[in-house]
């Protein structure tokens, strides 16, 4: 059984555990709080971008011919995954690692080729061998748009030079501080939305172009590419801030229960030991009588 020492030595440490975890629950709070508005007022910006390139789609039909638009037999496949720089964020990164396993299960590990977005992919996928096309970093503290178009941008150059066929893009859609979902989605070549797929809401407006339809629609398709990785991009920041604030806030429960019990053995411990003495003495006391 362990000494009085021994468990006033453990109810220091969860003491200790309990401050840290306190504090980057604090932290994850105020950074998802700012993730939280940024995801808000991209969103916004996403849905119209997709309701311009389902009129422009409308309009120009097949007849458009742009190199994100090729189509070629899925020979080579690519995918972006996008996870964290750091852990302690709970399932969040095993949960998007499991779901990019599972997709990489359906093609021969000769034929994927990986562009990883944050240190812990990177890190998992190394260890498994798979063939890495392109590794980028990210600020944890708030993703730019830069960040996005670089990412982008290298993939994009990928698809053009035919070194992969397809892209997916896989990572995490932030719901709510406590829910998130590993979502993929195609990438490129991109499919533009048709009108079938638009809500009925967004087909209540009709467009006049000028320049030409298939005009625009050259010049918005790299700007939708880049929209989508941006959204993506900070879908999951918000995702790794919630899931975080998430995992501190159970753990700083947990360290409070164990300092809790800690406490309570110490005071019996403690109880015995005055019992025992009492009694030592007491005894003591009656054989100096005897």
């Amino acid at each position: 059984m362990a000494t009085i020492r021994q468990l006033r030595q453990r109810r220091k440490v969860a003491q200790n555990i309990q401050q840290i975890t306190k504090a980057m629950k604090m932290v994850a709070a105020a950074r998802l709080k700012r993730a939280q508005d940024r995801v808000t007022a991209a969103r916004p910006y996403a849905a119209t971008m997709r309701e311009m390139m389902t009129s422009l789609s409308s309009a120009v039909g097949a007849e458009v011919q742009h190199p994100l638009l090729a189509q070629r037999p899925p020979q080579n496949i690519g995918f972006l995954v996008v996870t964290s720089d750091r852990g302690l964020a709970g399932s969040y990164n095993s949960a998007i690692l499991r779901r990019a396993t599972e997709l990489l299960k359906e093609y021969d590990k000769s034929r994927v080729k990986l562009y990883l977005a944050g240190r812990k992919g990177i890190q998992f996928f190394r260890r498994r061998g798979f063939n890495i096309g392109e590794e980028f970093t990210l600020n944890n503290t708030g993703v730019t748009f830069d960040e996005a178009k670089r990412i982008t941008r290298a993939v994009w150059t990928e698809f053009e030079t035919e070194k992969i066929d397809k892209l997916v893009l896989v990572y995490t859609k932030f719901l709510s501080a406590i829910s998130q979902k590993p979502t993929e989605v195609q990438l490129l070549p991109i499919q533009p939305p048709t009108v079938e797929d638009a809500p009925p809401d967004q087909l209540q407006e009709e467009y006049i172009f000028e320049p030409a339809a298939d005009v625009l629609l050259d010049a918005l398709l790299p700007r939708y590419v880049e929209g989508q990785v941006y959204q993506a991009l900070l879908e999951a920041t918000a995702s790794e801030h919630g899931a975080r604030m998430t995992a501190m806030s159970s753990a700083t429960d947990n360290a409070a229960k164990m300092i809790g019990t800690l406490t309570l053995f110490i005071n019996r411990a403690r109880q015995a030991g005055i019992t025992r003495e009492i009694s030592e003495i007491v005894g003591g006391a009656e054989a100096l009588k005897g």
